[in-house]
C-alpha cells in the first residue's frame, strides 16, 4: 500500500494468528473506501479466514481481487449473510450508509466491523445501539490512527504501565493529502461523508478518550472551514475542536486536508500526552525530513528521556482481541460503549462546529 495515499493506507502485514486455519471466517461487504484493504489484512494476520466479497460494483471488487485473490465474489449480499460459517462481515461503504449496512449484518447474526466514521447521524447511533441491544451482536470499529498504528499502541502500553503518570491532555493533528482527483463524488457531499470532524476527527477523539481512561466528554468547542476548495464547497478541508473528559483531562484536535506533495507522506499524523510525571509524543508516520521510517515514540519523565523506534517491533494486537471477543463474547479488544462514545462525540463536533468562512449558497 502506498505510503503516499492515505485512502489507501495499510501497514505493512505482521501475521500473529490467535486461531487456526477455518475457525474464524469473515467476510467483506462494501468497497466505498480503500480502509477495507487494511481491516482484511488486519484480520488476515491474526487467523481470520477471508471467505466472500460483495460490492454491486465489479470494477471494485475486481481491485479488491488484486490484493485478496483467494476470496469468493458473492452475488448478493443475501448469499453472505445466509452462510452460517460467517462470523463477522467488515465494511467500508459510504459512510452515511454504514449503519445500515451495520443492522443489516447485526440481524443475520454476525458481528460487524466497520472502517470509521461508523455513522453520521444522532438517529444512526441511535438505530445501531438498539440493534446491538435486541440481537447482541458487536459494531465494532476500524479507528486505525490508534488500532493500526505500532507507535499509538505502544503509547497505550507506556500510558498503561504508569511511564507519566495520570494523563492531563492529549493533543492530536490528523492532516491528510486530499489528492481530489482521484475522490469519488460521495467524499465531497457532506451528507454522504459526513463532515471532516465526523469522519477523520473521529480518530482523535477516540485516542483523546482512550489515552485518558475517559468513557464520555463534552465538546466545548469545534470549528470547521474550506479555506482553499471553492470547487467542493461541501468539503470541509479544516477542522479542530477542544474536549474535556469526565476524568478532568482535556483534549484538543486539528485535521485538515492540507498535506503538501512534497512531503514523503500521506501525512504528519502526531500527538502530544501530558501526564502528571511525563509526557509523550507519537511521529506515527515518519520522522520528517528523514528516512527514519514510521513509529517513533519519544517519552520523558523523571527517569528517562528516549527514543523509541517500534516500527516492526509492537504489531498490532487489536485485530486477535476483537477475533477472541467474538468467539468469547467478551470486549477486551474495545468496549461498544467506547467505540459508540468516539463516533457520538465526533457527530456532536460536527453538529455544532462553527463555519469559520462563509460559503456560496447550494
Amino acid at each position: 500500500m502506498s505510503a503516499t495515499d492515505g485512502a489507501n493506507y495499510a501497514p505493512d502485514p505482521m501475521p500473529a494468528p490467535v486461531v487456526g486455519p477455518g475457525e474464524f471466517v469473515f467476510a467483506a461487504i462494501g468497497l466505498d473506501h480503500g480502509h477495507i484493504g487494511g481491516m482484511c489484512q488486519g484480520l488476515i494476520g491474526a487467523g481470520a479466514q477471508l471467505k466472500w466479497v460483495y460490492d454491486p460494483d465489479p470494477a471494485k471488487v475486481a481491485a479488491f481481487r488484486q490484493n485478496f485473490p483467494q476470496v469468493r465474489v458473492a452475488r448478493s449480499e443475501a448469499e453472505v449473510l445466509e452462510d452460517d460459517q460467517v462470523h463477522l462481515v467488515a465494511g467500508a461503504a459510504v459512510t452515511a450508509d454504514r449503519a445500515a449496512l451495520g443492522i443489516r449484518v447485526m440481524n443475520a447474526g454476525k458481528d460487524y466491523f466497520t472502517d470509521k466514521a461508523p455513522l453520521t447521524t444522532l438517529e444512526q447511533l441511535a438505530a445501531a445501539k438498539e440493534a446491538v441491544a435486541a440481537t447482541g451482536r458487536k459494531y465494532a470499529v476500524y479507528y486505525s490512527e490508534r488500532l493500526h498504528v505500532e507507535a499509538s499502541v505502544f503509547a497505550g502500553q507506556l500510558i498503561e504501565a504508569g511511564a507519566i503518570g495520570k494523563v492531563v491532555q492529549v493533543i492530536g493533528m490528523g492532516p491528510h493529502r486530499l489528492g481530489a482527483a482521484g475522490r469519488p463524488e460521495w467524499f465531497f457531499q457532506r451528507e454522504r461523508y459526513g463532515g471532516i470532524l465526523c469522519d477523520i476527527g473521529s480518530h482523535q477523539i477516540e485516542q483523546i478518550l482512550h489515552y485518558t481512561g475517559s468513557t464520555d466528554a463534552e465538546v466545548v468547542r469545534s470549528q470547521i472551514a474550506n479555506y482553499h476548495n471553492p470547487d467542493y464547497p461541501e468539503l470541509d478541508d479544516f477542522g479542530d475542536a477542544m474536549l474535556v473528559t469526565d476524568t478532568g483531562a482535556s483534549g484538543y484536535f486539528r485535521c485538515d486536508w492540507f498535506t503538501p506533495d512534497g512531503l514523503q507522506g500521506w501525512g504528519d499524523g502526531r500527538s502530544f500526552i501530558l501526564g502528571t510525571e511525563g509526557f509523550i509524543e507519537q511521529r506515527k508516520y515518519m520522522n520528517i525530513t528523514t528516512s527514519d521510517g514510521p513509529g517513533h515514540v519519544y517519552l520523558a519523565n523523571g527517569q528517562e528521556e528516549t527514543h523509541f523506534n517500534v516500527h516492526g517491533k509492537v504489531g498490532y494486537p487489536y485485530f486477535g482481541e476483537l477475533i477472541r471477543d467474538c468467539l468469547a463474547r467478551t470486549e477486551n479488544a474495545m468496549t461498544q460503549e467506547h467505540a459508540f462514545k468516539a463516533a457520538e462525540l465526533a457527530v456532536r463536533a460536527q453538529m455544532q462546529a462553527v463555519d469559520l468562512v462563509p460559503r456560496p449558497a447550494h
